[in-house]
């Protein structure tokens, strides 16, 4: 059946009352909901009641207010009444998936008794979707719970205590905590002085690497990597050291606007211990409904398939991903209007005298010479809520997610009302 959007959230709960499903699945996701607390702290951030908010449990991270202990995570306190908080701290896409997935969600309602593997379509129908489009086979695709369970078990099945991570730092910090907690020895490389991932840099600490994790575009600088160099790194690891795994992480693809950039999807079909994860959670608007998967030859992916989680992909996850990939023109209109706002968002901050970096994603890395909690604190005071601390960057540059027009018009208001207009001093470095 087709219902309007307002229908649905009758159906599964109001979004604006309480957090609901369909708060969830329509808009900022489980993420937004439920952010970590912020690891490092300070002033007012401090303790449980903080409001610099929290390290994310999504991809993006939560990095909006912390407030009351649910679960063991911090919760979003409320706004003053009548005052609409903006959420651009977590690069959730602000306009959902779109009435069709909205649509395709409700029609398996009926079907919400079975699992996965047994409803119509079912989890396979997915996978041999997702390999329809990239023209390979089922057995070179594995699905995930968002492309956090990817990266969880490509650590799992690709580093030890004796094959160590190499990443980027800044970068998504998936890989990087589960190296803490594992014990697994970890090689982590500053971004270059144009905040792009050193790729020369990541090459010398390569050799007997268990996973290299490569982010592009990069989160949280929003820069990118064209095909050209990320073939070659890719190349030059193969030949210094050939049992490496290497995994693109292309959570922020669909946003690319730069001529250089292509998918690595095809050079990981060709090239062994190479893979690529996806994610349903950025241009698709699905961050709530957890959709994640991972591309590349059988033998790589086989490990992966191992160690998932049975049945990670609900009835509703299944017809949702299904049915997004089938309108690429919606993806087409969403990457538009992302590109025009990043724009204006952009422009503001140059013509106030700061930096952000070149964004190639739903985000903005923003030098405002300052800490990014002072910042956070004074945008939370005016409920706008943004991005959390990124060393070696947080005295220095804040993430800002791209939210709606509508949004980031009356957001820059808030900026500009608590920056001055002045050229702002680098508080990280760049470089190694």
């Amino acid at each position: 059946m087709s219902v309007s959007r307002r229908g649905f959230f009758d159906i599964v709960g109001s979004a604006g009352r309480s957090p609901g499903l369909a708060a969830l699945v329509a808009a900022r996701g489980h993420e937004d909901f439920w952010g970590q607390q912020q690891a490092q702290t300070t002033g007012r951030g401090q303790g449980a009641g903080g409001r610099a908010g929290g390290q994310g449990g999504g991809r993006g991270g939560a990095g909006g207010a912390g407030g009351q202990q649910a679960n063991g995570r911090a919760t979003r306190p409320a706004p003053p009444p009548g005052v609409d908080e903006i959420r651009i701290s977590s690069n959730e896409n602000p306009a959902g998936p779109g009435q069709h997935v909205l649509d395709a969600i409700t029609g398996k309602f009926p079907e919400a008794g079975r699992y996965p593997f047994n409803s119509t379509p079912n989890d396979t129908k997915l996978v041999e979707t997702i390999a329809n489009l990239y023209k390979t086979k089922p057995e070179n695709v594995v699905v995930g719970a968002g492309s956090q369970e990817i990266l969880k078990t490509a650590m799992l099945a690709f580093t030890t205590p004796y094959r160590h991570l190499v990443t980027a730092a800044p970068t998504f910090e998936n890989c990087t905590n589960i190296a803490r907690r594992l014990n697994i020895p970890l090689r982590e490389i500053k971004v270059d002085s144009q905040f792009r991932l050193d790729l020369e840099g990541m090459l010398t600490v390569a050799r007997g690497a268990g996973l290299i994790f490569v982010n592009n575009p990069n989160n949280p600088t929003a820069t990118v990597i064209g095909a050209k160099a990320i073939t070659d790194f890719v190349e030059r690891v193969r030949r210094i050291s050939p049992d490496t795994v290497i995994l693109i992480d292309e959570a922020y693809h669909d946003y690319v606007t730069d001529a250089d950039y292509a998918t690595a999807v095809p050079l990981a079909l060709s090239t062994p211990n190479v893979f690529v994860a996806r994610t349903f959670s950025k241009a698709y608007g699905m961050a709530g409904m957890r959709i994640g998967y991972a591309v590349g030859q059988s033998d790589t992916i086989k490990p992966l398939n191992r160690l998932r989680m049975p049945y990670n992909i609900s009835v509703f996850g299944v017809q949702a991903a299904i049915t997004a990939l089938g309108n690429p023109q919606h993806i087409a209109a969403e990457r538009a209007r992302n590109t025009e706002v990043r724009t204006f968002t952009a422009k503001f901050f140059e013509e106030l005298g700061y930096k952000p970096t070149a964004s190639n994603a739903n985000f903005l890395f923003v030098d405002l010479g300052r800490p990014a909690a002072e910042f956070r604190n004074a945008c939370a005071d005016n409920s706008v809520n943004v991005g959390r601390d990124f060393p070696p960057f947080e005295h220095s540059h804040c993430r800002i997610s791209i939210g709606t027009m509508a949004e980031m018009r009356r957001a820059t208001e808030v900026f500009r009302s608590v920056l001055r207009p002045a050229v702002p001093a680098s508080g990280g470095g760049s470089g190694r």
